[in-house]
């Protein structure tokens, strides 16, 4: 038991940092002086990302998984 605890601490861990990682890396898509988008560009992104989260929060509740193939804004 101890063994899968520790797998899931390593895990989380790693996950969990490599997510908030991205996450800044996506906040740095907001400075306009080098990226040029819309609000609804802004809005489809945080309703993507919203969306993950509830759904990654939802499978450790025992709800089922309905994933999607991935994000594009066109």
């Amino acid at each position: 038991m101890r063994d899968k605890r520790k797998k899931f601490i390593d895990l989380a861990e790693a996950r969990v940092n490599r997510a908030i990682k991205d996450l800044r890396l996506i906040g740095n898509l907001s400075n306009r002086s080098a990226y040029e988008y819309g609000e609804d560009d802004v809005r489809k992104i945080f309703r993507a990302l919203q969306k993950e989260i509830d759904s990654a929060k939802g499978r450790f509740g025992g709800d089922a998984d309905a994933r999607e193939e991935g994000f594009r804004l066109e």
